[in-house]
Order: structure tokens, then sequence, then C-alpha cells
């Protein structure tokens, strides 16, 4: 017997716990809960805080692309704005066997294509879907979907998705944007090229990418869901934290999506500006390369971690609150989150400069080293009072800042000796340990110190297979950290908070718990009142 989707999001977890999480003041509607909804067209204008390097959904490596790319695909389905539900997007319902292996999905039959250079806009169809899953199978470059056995085509509108194993996940996978919906003609017609010309079925259509300046995306008018009540929307790249409060400001752009420092408290004195926040699914780290250099030794490793000082680190860089120290590998907004091993780890890598000379004397390195750390510029900060805490053991750092398509083709391929990074992804702890330490992701941006424990593998995979019960997952990932710990692969440093700036123009806009940024769906249609 099958069981519908409605039912099975309960055994997935769901995140009950993010009902609890309150933003900071009422994010639906850029503080405007009472103003009539009466502004249309017009262009936003969206700043990230980094350069972007793809648009195809195969090749993207952060979560600044997704963010551009959210509003030109669409997924089978998405989360609802909570991140608590699963809601249909090109699939309008689906059922899952009793033994979460086999997914029988139904489409939408209304979805076109946005016109591009190989096709004219035509219907999306069921062996789009086989396509574009396929693709991702094979190609994605963080292996973005897994465990995939076949999919096969029942008709137009419907398919069927065989895994080889129970997977918890899966859902969850089909809602990321490396498992979008494109037309075979344009990805394969454009080839590499398809990172900069991308063709979806979202919203808007993809105009124009001016490098290390904006993209520029545009109403599509034949798309399936409600009509944006936009015309355009600009996502421009200001990598510099004061630069992007000052732009805010100023009026240059209407949504900050990297609010941080000073520009907090003078955000919310301004009137004509709103300050939202909520708790973050998002962690920041520092990774050792485990197989090269001194730090494939795990002394090293343990007297390095020893020798920070998370806290005056947080409170370095994070002077308003925007963080605060972190001990895992996940966020404290996630489900799987263990207060026991955090314990642990407080009590094993309280700051101990001592123990750490010892350590290191152990290890052959009584006099230090010199090592490279790699870093986006955003995180240049945090890469510096980790230099410095680092002198207390000589160990001399080198801090290489690299532009972000750069950082991604060193860290992947393993050549990065140390590497500080952000990751945000959903609740199920799957999508940060899986990605971050399982021996599988080698070879990607997620597991770029090269970390593999056999162990740790096992537990990861019955995690994410055995059963689909949350606490009996949270149980075992909570095996898996007791063993990570052991081995310290990564110095996590700090859960940051999502803070946006947005003009008294926007209304509409919701911060969300994944730092996801969502222009149109059916709970939002963002717009400008001016």
């Amino acid at each position: 017997m099958k069981r519908n989707v409605w039912k099975v999001i309960g055994l997935l977890g769901l995140f009950l716990f993010l009902a609890g999480c309150a933003t900071e003041k009422v994010a639906e509607n850029g503080g405007k809960s009472n103003k009539e909804k009466s502004g249309t067209g017009g262009e936003l204008k969206v700043a990230l805080s980094a350069n972007i390097a793809s648009l195809d959904p195969t090749t993207y490596t952060a979560q600044y692309e997704s963010n551009v790319m959210r509003s030109i695909y669409n997924t089978l389905l998405v989360y609802d704005s909570d991140i608590k539900e699963f809601k249909p997007s090109l699939a309008t319902s689906w059922e899952i066997s009793d033994d979460l292996k086999t997914y029988t999905f139904v489409l939408r039959d209304d979805v076109y294509f946005q016109k591009g250079k190989y096709q004219d806009g035509r219907k999306m169809v069921a062996e789009d879907v086989k396509y574009s899953l396929e693709r991702s199978l094979e190609t994605s470059a963080l292996n973005r979907l897994r465990y995939v056995k076949n999919v096969e085509v029942k008709s137009d509108t419907a398919l069927t998705v065989e895994l080889e194993t129970p997977y918890a996940g899966f859902l969850a996978m089909l809602t990321d944007m490396g498992n979008v919906i494109v037309p075979q003609e344009e990805a394969e017609g454009w080839g590499d090229d398809f990172a900069r010309h991308p063709v979806g079925t979202g919203p808007f259509s993809f105009v124009e990418w001016s490098t290390d300046d904006y993209v520029l995306t545009e109403r599509n008018e034949t798309y399936w869901g409600d009509r944006p009540k936009l015309d355009t929307v600009r996502f421009s790249f200001i990598i510099d934290s004061n630069m992007m409060g000052n732009s805010l400001q100023a009026g240059d752009i209407d949504v900050a999506t990297s609010i941080s420092g000073q520009n907090i408290p003078l955000i919310e004195k301004n009137e004509s500006l709103s300050l939202e926040k909520t708790q973050g699914l998002s962690i920041g780290y520092l990774s050792f390369n485990t197989v090269e250099g001194p730090t494939a030794d795990v002394k090293v490793r343990k007297a390095m971690a020893l020798a920070v000082d998370k806290d005056e680190l947080v409170k370095g860089i994070y002077q308003y609150g925007e963080a605060s120290s972190a001990y895992l590998p996940l966020p404290k907004a996630s489900w799987g989150y263990s207060q026991k091993v955090e314990a642990q780890m407080k009590a094993e890598f309280a700051t101990d400069i001592e123990a750490a000379k010892g350590l290191l004397a152990e290890a052959g390195h009584k006099e230090g080293f010199k090592i490279e750390l790699y870093t986006s510029e955003a995180r240049v900060p945090v890469a510096t009072i980790f230099q410095a805490q680092m002198k207390a053991l000589k160990i001399d750092v080198e801090i290489k800042s690299v532009e972000w398509g750069t950082f991604s083709d060193i860290v992947a391929n393993g050549k990065a000796p140390l590497y500080i990074m952000g990751w945000s992804w959903y609740p199920d702890p799957d999508f940060f340990l899986y990605q971050m330490l399982h021996s599988a992701q080698i070879g990607s941006l997620g597991n770029g110190g090269q970390y593999k424990n056999e162990q740790v593998d096992e537990l990861l995979d019955r995690g994410n297979s055995e059963t689909a019960d949350e606490q009996e997952r949270a149980a075992i990932y909570e095996e898996a950290l007791e063993l990570i710990k052991e081995d310290v692969p990564h110095v996590d440093l700090y859960d940051q908070d999502i803070i946006v700036g947005l003009s008294q123009d926007v209304n509409g806009y919701k911060v969300r718990a994944d730092g996801s940024i969502i222009i149109v769906d059916d709970e939002t249609n963002v717009w400008l009142d001016r």
C-alpha cells in the first residue's frame, strides 16, 4: 500500500522546532503588515555578498548562485517559507512506497520553458524531468542527487523515480537548486556556456550577466504560477559589508542580504529601512586538509583546535550579536544537533595553549610551521583572527583571499591546506554531515579536506537510509558526531543568523532560516511601493 506524501512528510521530521524560531520583526512584508498591497512593476535591486561563477544547476557551488537561480528555475516541490513542510511546485502530487524506495510524481500540464536560443518556449513534460534528474545524478559538482537507480516516464505528466536504497532526505534533496528542471535543447546546445545562459520555468527569465557586477532578470509572462508583480530583478554583487550597508542607506539597492557589524544599528535607526533577522541554518568553520601537509596528523589538528578561542573570534567579528560560538558541524537549529556532544566539545577543546604546544611537540612541530589558508574576501576578518591566534603555537598562517570560483576549484580538488567557509542548507543533518564529512564527497567542495573514516561513513549511510524516524536518526547522527569529534576534521567556529536589510519600498519579502531568496511563489509575491 502506498502512502500519500502528506502523511510521509511526518516521517521526515520536518523540523517542528523552527515553529518557535521567531523573527525579530515582521519579516513577511518589510515591516508593513497593515499596508495594502498596491504597488506593482518596477525593478527590485537585490545585493549578494559575493560574485557568482555559474547559473548551471549541475555546476553551481554557492548559495549566492542558488539565490539568483531560484527566480529562473523551478523544482518538482519546494519547502514552505518556514521550512517545515513540502509543497507542490512543478509536481502537483506524489506518492511514496512503504519501503521509501519508489516515488511517483504527477506533474502540472500548464508549464512552459522560457524562450531560449535552442527552443521557443515549449511545454515542459516528464521527459524533461527525467533528463534533468539524470543530468544532476551524473554531473553535479556537489553530488546534489544520489541513490537514484532509475527514472521511468509513465506519460507526459507522470513519472516514477526508483532509489537504490531507502533515503529519508530524498524529497528535501529534490527541493535543491541542483535538481531544477531544464530543457535538454538549451543545456546541450549551450554546453559549458549554459552556466551563463540559464533557461528554466521560473517566474523570471534571464536577461544579462555583467561579470563581477550584476545579473538581470525580467518577468516571465508565460510563468505557470501567480504573475510576478515586479518587472525586473537585478542581483548585484557587493562584497564589502560596509559598502553593502551604505548602498542600502543611499537607496542604491532595495535588499541587502548580508548585514553585519556597524550596519546593524545604523539600519535599525533609519526609519526608511527595516532590519529583519531569524535564526539561521548556517555555520562557519575552518577545515583541515586531512591527507597532506602537517594537518594530516590528528595531533596537529587537535593542537590547532585547542589554540582557537572561539568566543574571542566571534566577539571580534560579530559585535552586534550576529552569530554565536559553534561546536558541531551542524547548526543549532538542526533537529540532529546534539547537546551531549556539544558539552563534550566544550570540555575537551576548551582553549589550552600549553596542551596545544605539547601536542605539536609530539607531532614534531615544536617550532611551528608555515601553512596557507584559503578563504573568500568576506571571511578575511575571521581568517585574520585565526591567524593571530595561531601565532601562540609559532604557526605562520598565510591568508589567501580568492574569488569564489577559484576558491571552489582549489578546495574541491583538495589543494587547500586550510580553508574557511560557510555552509547553509536544510535542517536535516544529512545535508550537513553527509555533504561535508562522508568520503563519497571527496572531490567536491563539501569535503575539501578529504576526510575519511569508514565508521563515520557507515553511520551517515544508516542515518539517511535505515529509518525515517527523526529521533532514531538523531541518535545515529550523535554516534557519528562523537567519532568526528575525535578526528578533528573541522574547527567549527560560529552559528550565523540570517540578517537582511530592506528598503521601506519593499513589500512581501520574508527572511528564511536557510537564507533562500524567494521573490515569487504561492506564498510570496514581492512588490515595490514607489
